[in-house]
Protein backbone atom coordinates (compact mmCIF):
# COMPACT_ATOMS: atom_id res chain seq x y z
CA UNK A 1 0.00 0.00 0.00
CA UNK A 2 1.35 3.46 -0.88
CA UNK A 3 2.25 6.01 1.83
CA UNK A 4 -0.70 8.14 0.72
CA UNK A 5 -3.17 5.26 1.08
CA UNK A 6 -1.82 4.32 4.51
CA UNK A 7 -2.03 7.85 5.90
CA UNK A 8 -4.51 7.87 8.83
CA UNK A 9 -7.96 9.32 8.24
CA UNK A 10 -9.92 11.38 10.74
CA UNK A 11 -12.63 9.76 12.86
CA UNK A 12 -15.54 11.70 11.23
CA UNK A 13 -14.42 10.72 7.72
CA UNK A 14 -13.97 7.11 8.79
CA UNK A 15 -17.47 7.11 10.29
CA UNK A 16 -18.84 8.59 7.07
CA UNK A 17 -17.11 5.95 4.95
CA UNK A 18 -18.55 3.17 7.12
CA UNK A 19 -21.99 4.78 6.89
CA UNK A 20 -21.73 4.94 3.09
CA UNK A 21 -20.79 1.25 2.98
CA UNK A 22 -23.95 0.44 4.93
CA UNK A 23 -26.03 2.75 2.73
CA UNK A 24 -24.73 1.32 -0.56
CA UNK A 25 -25.54 -2.22 0.57
CA UNK A 26 -29.20 -1.29 -0.01
CA UNK A 27 -28.52 -0.73 -3.73
CA UNK A 28 -30.37 2.59 -4.11
CA UNK A 29 -29.23 4.43 -7.32
CA UNK A 30 -29.81 7.84 -5.70
CA UNK A 31 -27.55 6.87 -2.83
CA UNK A 32 -24.84 5.89 -5.30
CA UNK A 33 -25.01 9.32 -6.93
CA UNK A 34 -24.67 11.03 -3.56
CA UNK A 35 -21.82 8.70 -2.64
CA UNK A 36 -19.98 9.62 -5.85
CA UNK A 37 -20.20 13.29 -4.88
CA UNK A 38 -18.88 12.55 -1.40
CA UNK A 39 -16.07 10.36 -2.73
CA UNK A 40 -14.93 13.08 -5.16
CA UNK A 41 -15.26 15.95 -2.67
CA UNK A 42 -11.95 15.39 -0.85
CA UNK A 43 -8.84 13.24 -1.14
CA UNK A 44 -9.33 12.00 2.44
CA UNK A 45 -12.75 10.61 1.51
CA UNK A 46 -11.24 8.57 -1.32
CA UNK A 47 -8.39 7.43 0.94
CA UNK A 48 -10.79 6.22 3.64
CA UNK A 49 -12.79 4.31 1.03
CA UNK A 50 -9.65 2.62 -0.32
CA UNK A 51 -8.67 1.58 3.17
CA UNK A 52 -12.08 0.03 3.78
CA UNK A 53 -11.74 -2.01 0.60
CA UNK A 54 -8.31 -3.26 1.60
CA UNK A 55 -9.18 -4.23 5.15
CA UNK A 56 -10.95 -7.53 4.51
CA UNK A 57 -7.98 -8.98 2.63
CA UNK A 58 -5.51 -7.61 5.17
CA UNK A 59 -7.48 -9.16 8.05
CA UNK A 60 -7.48 -12.55 6.33
CA UNK A 61 -3.71 -12.34 5.98
CA UNK A 62 -3.06 -11.11 9.53
CA UNK A 63 -0.40 -13.02 11.44
CA UNK A 64 1.56 -12.88 14.66
CA UNK A 65 0.35 -10.94 17.72
CA UNK A 66 -2.37 -9.08 15.80
CA UNK A 67 -3.98 -12.29 14.58
CA UNK A 68 -3.59 -13.93 17.99
CA UNK A 69 -5.36 -11.02 19.67
CA UNK A 70 -8.20 -11.19 17.20
CA UNK A 71 -8.55 -14.95 17.55
CA UNK A 72 -8.58 -14.69 21.35
CA UNK A 73 -11.50 -12.28 21.16
CA UNK A 74 -13.34 -14.16 18.39
CA UNK A 75 -16.57 -14.60 20.29
CA UNK A 76 -16.60 -10.97 21.38
CA UNK A 77 -16.02 -9.84 17.80
CA UNK A 78 -18.76 -12.11 16.50
CA UNK A 79 -21.20 -10.62 19.00
CA UNK A 80 -20.30 -7.11 17.82
CA UNK A 81 -20.72 -8.12 14.18
CA UNK A 82 -24.21 -9.45 14.92
CA UNK A 83 -25.08 -6.13 16.58
CA UNK A 84 -23.68 -3.99 13.76
CA UNK A 85 -24.82 -5.96 10.74
CA UNK A 86 -23.03 -7.77 7.94
CA UNK A 87 -20.56 -6.77 5.25
CA UNK A 88 -17.20 -5.09 5.11
CA UNK A 89 -18.38 -2.11 7.16
CA UNK A 90 -19.09 -4.34 10.13
CA UNK A 91 -15.66 -5.90 9.92
CA UNK A 92 -14.14 -2.42 9.74
CA UNK A 93 -16.10 -1.24 12.75
CA UNK A 94 -15.18 -4.26 14.85
CA UNK A 95 -11.53 -4.60 13.93
CA UNK A 96 -11.32 -0.83 13.97
CA UNK A 97 -8.90 -0.27 11.10
CA UNK A 98 -6.08 -1.51 13.36
CA UNK A 99 -3.84 -1.76 10.33
CA UNK A 100 -4.37 1.84 9.27
CA UNK A 101 -4.59 3.95 12.41
CA UNK A 102 -1.03 5.26 12.43
CA UNK A 103 -0.71 7.72 15.34
CA UNK A 104 -4.29 7.29 16.49
CA UNK A 105 -5.16 5.13 19.49
CA UNK A 106 -5.94 1.62 18.24
CA UNK A 107 -9.72 1.21 17.87
CA UNK A 108 -9.17 -2.47 18.66
CA UNK A 109 -8.54 -1.31 22.23
CA UNK A 110 -11.99 0.26 22.13
CA UNK A 111 -13.69 -2.97 21.11
CA UNK A 112 -11.82 -5.09 23.65
CA UNK A 113 -12.24 -2.65 26.56
CA UNK A 114 -13.93 -3.69 29.79
CA UNK A 115 -16.56 -0.98 29.42
CA UNK A 116 -17.58 0.99 26.35
CA UNK A 117 -20.41 3.04 24.90
CA UNK A 118 -21.62 3.29 21.32
CA UNK A 119 -21.97 6.54 19.40
CA UNK A 120 -24.74 8.55 21.07
CA UNK A 121 -24.84 6.29 24.13
CA UNK A 122 -24.02 7.37 27.68
CA UNK A 123 -23.72 5.15 30.73
CA UNK A 124 -23.14 5.44 34.49
CA UNK A 125 -21.18 2.76 36.38
CA UNK A 126 -20.50 2.24 40.07
CA UNK A 127 -17.15 0.54 40.62
CA UNK A 128 -16.30 -1.87 43.43
CA UNK A 129 -14.83 0.92 45.60
CA UNK A 130 -17.96 3.07 45.29
CA UNK A 131 -16.54 5.34 42.58
CA UNK A 132 -19.08 6.62 40.04
CA UNK A 133 -17.98 6.83 36.41
CA UNK A 134 -20.04 8.40 33.62
CA UNK A 135 -19.00 7.32 30.13
CA UNK A 136 -19.80 9.77 27.34
CA UNK A 137 -20.56 8.90 23.72
CA UNK A 138 -18.21 6.42 22.00
CA UNK A 139 -16.00 5.98 25.05
CA UNK A 140 -14.07 2.97 26.32
CA UNK A 141 -12.12 2.17 29.45
CA UNK A 142 -10.42 -0.71 31.24
CA UNK A 143 -10.65 -1.13 35.01
CA UNK A 144 -7.54 -2.48 36.77
CA UNK A 145 -8.01 -2.57 40.55
CA UNK A 146 -5.50 -4.44 42.72
CA UNK A 147 -4.16 -4.29 46.27
CA UNK A 148 -1.86 -1.34 45.45
CA UNK A 149 -3.95 1.00 43.30
CA UNK A 150 -7.25 1.71 41.58
CA UNK A 151 -6.47 2.24 37.90
CA UNK A 152 -8.73 3.23 35.01
CA UNK A 153 -7.25 3.21 31.50
CA UNK A 154 -9.24 5.52 29.23
CA UNK A 155 -8.85 4.08 25.74
CA UNK A 156 -11.13 6.50 23.94
CA UNK A 157 -13.72 9.19 24.54
CA UNK A 158 -14.58 10.97 27.77
CA UNK A 159 -15.46 10.10 31.36
CA UNK A 160 -16.59 11.91 34.49
CA UNK A 161 -15.19 10.43 37.69
CA UNK A 162 -16.53 10.91 41.21
CA UNK A 163 -14.14 8.97 43.42
CA UNK A 164 -15.34 6.73 46.23
CA UNK A 165 -14.34 7.53 49.81
CA UNK A 166 -12.77 5.38 52.51
CA UNK A 167 -10.25 3.61 50.26
CA UNK A 168 -6.57 4.43 50.83
CA UNK A 169 -5.35 3.07 47.50
CA UNK A 170 -4.48 5.83 45.02
CA UNK A 171 -7.06 6.38 42.27
CA UNK A 172 -5.43 6.92 38.88
CA UNK A 173 -6.78 7.54 35.38
CA UNK A 174 -4.29 6.75 32.63
CA UNK A 175 -4.24 7.64 28.93
CA UNK A 176 -1.59 7.50 26.24
CA UNK A 177 -0.42 10.99 27.24
CA UNK A 178 0.06 10.32 30.95
CA UNK A 179 -1.67 9.73 34.29
CA UNK A 180 -3.98 11.68 36.60
CA UNK A 181 -4.15 10.96 40.33
CA UNK A 182 -7.31 11.97 42.15
CA UNK A 183 -6.96 13.98 45.36
CA UNK A 184 -10.47 13.29 46.68
CA UNK A 185 -12.31 14.74 43.76
CA UNK A 186 -14.76 14.97 40.87
CA UNK A 187 -13.21 15.49 37.45
CA UNK A 188 -13.47 14.99 33.68
CA UNK A 189 -10.95 13.26 31.43
CA UNK A 190 -11.33 13.56 27.66
CA UNK A 191 -9.12 12.14 24.92
CA UNK A 192 -8.70 14.67 22.13
CA UNK A 193 -6.69 14.63 18.91
CA UNK A 194 -3.98 16.83 20.45
CA UNK A 195 -3.81 15.11 23.85
CA UNK A 196 -5.77 14.46 27.04
CA UNK A 197 -7.94 17.21 28.53
CA UNK A 198 -8.30 17.22 32.32
CA UNK A 199 -11.06 19.35 33.87
CA UNK A 200 -11.43 19.54 37.65
CA UNK A 201 -14.96 20.06 38.94
CA UNK A 202 -14.24 19.56 42.64
CA UNK A 203 -11.12 19.36 44.86
CA UNK A 204 -7.88 18.67 42.92
CA UNK A 205 -6.06 16.25 40.60
CA UNK A 206 -2.31 15.66 40.15
CA UNK A 207 -1.40 15.17 36.47
CA UNK A 208 1.83 13.63 35.19
CA UNK A 209 2.73 13.50 31.46
CA UNK A 210 4.07 10.22 30.12
CA UNK A 211 7.48 11.53 28.99
CA UNK A 212 8.09 14.34 31.45
CA UNK A 213 9.15 14.50 35.12
CA UNK A 214 6.81 17.46 35.60
CA UNK A 215 3.70 17.06 37.76
CA UNK A 216 0.94 19.64 37.78
CA UNK A 217 -1.80 19.92 40.39
CA UNK A 218 -5.08 21.29 39.05
CA UNK A 219 -7.63 22.84 41.37
CA UNK A 220 -11.39 23.13 41.18
CA UNK A 221 -12.51 25.22 38.20
CA UNK A 222 -9.34 24.61 36.15
CA UNK A 223 -8.62 22.63 33.00
CA UNK A 224 -5.52 21.76 30.99
CA UNK A 225 -4.54 19.87 27.86
CA UNK A 226 -1.86 17.32 28.74
CA UNK A 227 0.46 16.17 25.99
CA UNK A 228 2.94 13.31 26.13
CA UNK A 229 5.80 15.67 27.01
CA UNK A 230 4.12 18.46 28.98
CA UNK A 231 1.14 20.75 29.49
CA UNK A 232 -0.57 23.56 27.65
CA UNK A 233 -1.38 26.62 29.82
CA UNK A 234 -3.96 26.07 32.56
CA UNK A 235 -7.24 27.86 31.80
CA UNK A 236 -10.64 28.27 33.42
CA UNK A 237 -13.17 25.48 33.14
CA UNK A 238 -15.63 25.78 30.27
CA UNK A 239 -19.19 26.77 31.08
CA UNK A 240 -21.29 23.63 31.47
CA UNK A 241 -18.31 21.30 31.06
CA UNK A 242 -20.23 18.42 32.67
CA UNK A 243 -23.62 19.24 31.13
CA UNK A 244 -23.31 16.18 28.89
CA UNK A 245 -23.95 14.01 31.95
CA UNK A 246 -27.42 15.58 31.98
CA UNK A 247 -27.93 15.11 28.25
CA UNK A 248 -27.14 18.69 27.23
CA UNK A 249 -24.40 20.57 25.39
CA UNK A 250 -23.88 24.11 26.68
CA UNK A 251 -21.90 26.64 24.62
CA UNK A 252 -21.13 30.33 25.13
CA UNK A 253 -20.16 32.35 22.05
CA UNK A 254 -18.84 29.21 20.36
CA UNK A 255 -17.90 28.97 16.69
CA UNK A 256 -20.58 27.19 14.71
CA UNK A 257 -18.00 24.76 13.32
CA UNK A 258 -16.93 23.80 16.85
CA UNK A 259 -20.54 23.26 17.90
CA UNK A 260 -21.24 21.07 14.86
CA UNK A 261 -18.08 19.06 15.46
CA UNK A 262 -19.15 18.39 19.04
CA UNK A 263 -22.71 17.42 18.05
CA UNK A 264 -21.18 15.11 15.46
CA UNK A 265 -19.70 12.99 18.24
CA UNK A 266 -23.24 11.97 19.23
CA UNK A 267 -24.49 10.73 15.86
CA UNK A 268 -23.33 8.25 13.26
CA UNK A 269 -22.14 9.33 9.84
CA UNK A 270 -21.01 12.76 8.71
CA UNK A 271 -22.18 16.05 10.19
CA UNK A 272 -20.49 19.02 8.57
CA UNK A 273 -20.72 22.77 8.12
CA UNK A 274 -20.08 24.93 5.06
CA UNK A 275 -16.82 26.93 5.35
CA UNK A 276 -18.49 30.28 4.70
CA UNK A 277 -20.57 30.03 7.89
CA UNK A 278 -18.07 28.15 10.08
CA UNK A 279 -17.13 31.26 12.07
CA UNK A 280 -20.67 32.28 13.03
CA UNK A 281 -21.10 32.50 16.81
CA UNK A 282 -23.73 30.73 18.89
CA UNK A 283 -24.74 30.62 22.56
CA UNK A 284 -27.22 28.18 24.04
CA UNK A 285 -28.08 24.70 25.29
CA UNK A 286 -28.63 21.80 22.90
CA UNK A 287 -30.03 18.30 23.51
CA UNK A 288 -27.52 15.52 22.88
CA UNK A 289 -29.99 12.64 22.69
CA UNK A 290 -31.76 14.24 19.70
CA UNK A 291 -29.16 15.91 17.50
CA UNK A 292 -31.73 16.58 14.77
CA UNK A 293 -33.63 18.70 17.29
CA UNK A 294 -30.37 20.39 18.27
CA UNK A 295 -29.70 21.28 14.63
CA UNK A 296 -33.21 22.64 14.13
CA UNK A 297 -32.63 24.96 17.11
CA UNK A 298 -30.03 26.80 15.01
CA UNK A 299 -32.54 27.93 12.39
CA UNK A 300 -34.33 30.72 14.33
CA UNK A 301 -31.08 32.41 15.40
CA UNK A 302 -28.59 31.92 12.56
CA UNK A 303 -28.84 32.42 8.76
CA UNK A 304 -28.43 28.71 8.07
CA UNK A 305 -30.35 25.74 6.76
CA UNK A 306 -29.93 21.98 7.09
CA UNK A 307 -29.17 19.83 4.05
CA UNK A 308 -29.78 16.11 4.61
CA UNK A 309 -28.57 13.99 1.72
CA UNK A 310 -29.03 10.73 3.61
CA UNK A 311 -29.58 9.98 7.33
CA UNK A 312 -25.79 9.61 7.57
CA UNK A 313 -24.75 12.70 5.60
CA UNK A 314 -25.95 16.05 6.93
CA UNK A 315 -24.50 19.51 6.31
CA UNK A 316 -25.31 22.91 7.80
CA UNK A 317 -25.14 25.48 4.99
CA UNK A 318 -25.87 29.15 4.44
CA UNK A 319 -29.58 29.88 4.15
CA UNK A 320 -30.80 30.75 0.68
CA UNK A 321 -31.97 34.32 0.25
CA UNK A 322 -35.74 34.62 0.27
CA UNK A 323 -37.26 36.22 -2.87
Amino acid sequence: MSPVSSKPVSAPVLDAAIAWQLTLDAGNPVDREEFAKWHAAHEEHARAWRQLGMLDARFSAASGPARAALLQSRESIRRQVRKLGSGVASIVAVIGLALFVGDRYLPLDYWLADQRTATGEQRTLRLSDGTLVNLNTHSAMDVRFDEKQRLIILQEGEILVETGHGDTRPFIVETREGSMRALGTRFLVKREEEGTRLSVLQSAVAAHPQSSPEEQILREGQQVLMRNNGFDPIIALNLGADAWTRGMLVVDNARLEDLIKELGRYRRGHLGVAPEIADLRITGSFPLHDTDLALSALLPTLPVQIEQHTPWWVTVVKAEAKP
